[in-house]
Parts: C-alpha cells; sequence; structure tokens
C-alpha cells in the first residue's frame, strides 16, 4: 500500500471531489486532477488572474489500477491519441484529419480501465506542439523533446468512482493572484522560449518521423523506430 500526496489548484476549497462534475473535455477526459507539486498546483489556482486556493489530499493506491503515461512503456503517440479522443483540436489539412483517425486506431489507450491517469499536460504551448504534429510542422523528435521544454510537470487524475472513494481532504490554504498568476504565464512563456531557441532551429534529420511517415508507412506502436525516438 503506498498513500500519494496530492493538490489540486482552484478557485474554491474542494472537501469531497466529486467524478459526477468532471469535464469530459479535459486531457484524460472526465476526472479530478491533481499534482505533486505545490508550486503548479498554485498556478492551477490563480491560473484566471484570481485569487484561488490549493487543496491537499491523500489517496490510499492499494488496489488501483494505473496508466502511467511516462513509465516507458508508452510513447508520446499514446498521449496524442488519448487528448485527441477528449480535447477539441484545430485541425485545418487533410493530413491532420487522416492522422487524427491513424492515431485513435493505432495508438489510443482505453483510459476506462484505469483508475488512475499519470502523464504529460496540455495546457498552452504544449497543446499547441501537439497540433504542429498533426499539421505535419514538427517531427516525432521536435514534439518529444518540446514536451521536457518549460517545466511541464506531470500530472496525476482520478478517472473512476473507486478512486475517488479512497480519496481524502487534509487542508486547504489560500493562495494570491499576485504571486502565482505571474508564474503560470511565464511557465507558458520559458516553454515557448525554449522551443524557439532549442527545437526550432535544429535541422531536420534525415531519420526524423513526421506524422505524414507514420501514415505512409503505416508505423504501429511498437515499431522500433518509435521506439528509438523515445528512449533517446
Amino acid at each position: 500500500m503506498a498513500e500519494l500526496q496530492l493538490l489540486h489548484g482552484s478557485q474554491k476549497i474542494i472537501e469531497k471531489p466529486s467524478f459526477s462534475f468532471g469535464n469530459d473535455h479535459n486531457d484524460y477526459g472526465r476526472g479530478f486532477y491533481c499534482t505533486g507539486s505545490a508550486d503548479l498546483a498554485g498556478e492551477w489556482a490563480c491560473r484566471k488572474g484570481t485569487d484561488g486556493f490549493v487543496n491537499r489530499y491523500t489517496l490510499d493506491d492499494e488496489g488501483l489500477i494505473t496508466l502511467d503515461l511516462t513509465d516507458g512503456k508508452h510513447n508520446v503517440l499514446n498521449w496524442i491519441a488519448i487528448l485527441l479522443k477528449n480535447r477539441v483540436f484545430s485541425l485545418n489539412s487533410q493530413i491532420a484529419l487522416e492522422a487524427k483517425d491513424y492515431l485513435l486506431s493505432n495508438f489510443s489507450i482505453d483510459t476506462s480501465k484505469f483508475d488512475l491517469v499519470s502523464g504529460y499536460r496540455a495546457d498552452g504551448s504544449y497543446f499547441r506542439f501537439a497540433e504542429s504534429f498533426l499539421e505535419n510542422s514538427l517531427s516525432l523528435d521536435g514534439l518529444t523533446k518540446a514536451l521536457y521544454l518549460g517545466k511541464l510537470g506531470i500530472q496525476t487524475v482520478l478517472v473512476s468512482e473507486k478512486a475517488f472513494g479512497r480519496v481524502k481532504f487534509v487542508s486547504s490554504s489560500p493562495e494570491q493572484r499576485e504571486h502565482y498568476y505571474p508564474r503560470f504565464l511565464q511557465r507558458d512563456f520559458s516553454a515557448r522560449q525554449a522551443y524557439s531557441q532549442e527545437i526550432a532551429k535544429v535541422k531536420t534529420a534525415k531519420d526524423d518521423i513526421f506524422v505524414i511517415d507514420i501514415l505512409r508507412k503505416e508505423i504501429g506502436n511498437d515499431d522500433s523506430r518509435i521506439q528509438r525516438i523515445v528512449s533517446e
């Protein structure tokens, strides 16, 4: 048994998280989105430019089934496929539309089989990086590297009634927008700046994989070319 320490930033105190109030169009669908970082939780609490609260919880995860998208067994295409299922993308090209269908068919994971999901956030720049990949303007290698820019952070999401039944409220603390809202904006700016400096200036290599290559070569989830990139 392990007791997880979780934090959730919000505009209000939430003593009893409820599965029924979740948003189906968040990164991993309906759920309760938490982090282990106090700084990140503070930014979430004040991300609308108002004061907020950081709520603290414990979670007994014994017997809970976790999907960890950062465990090395999954890749960034699994992450994008889950986003495509839940989030609303602005896809304007035929390539992007075909890529959406292909990734959903070949890389999607049914999160309804799990109690917890741990993985990347798709806030701000990171969501646009994913859109750039689908539009064939960013390689898989570039996208994978971009996810580590600007200290993205990992979120843990409760996605089942069973998980909600295990979470226990510990405390809450008020957080000031003057402190956290600028940091929220800076995190996104830092990601864009790092992308411009470290990714966009890199010349495309012959063995880079773009989404058009995945479609044409019918690259699958276990393909060695995918594993090479995500393990570098």
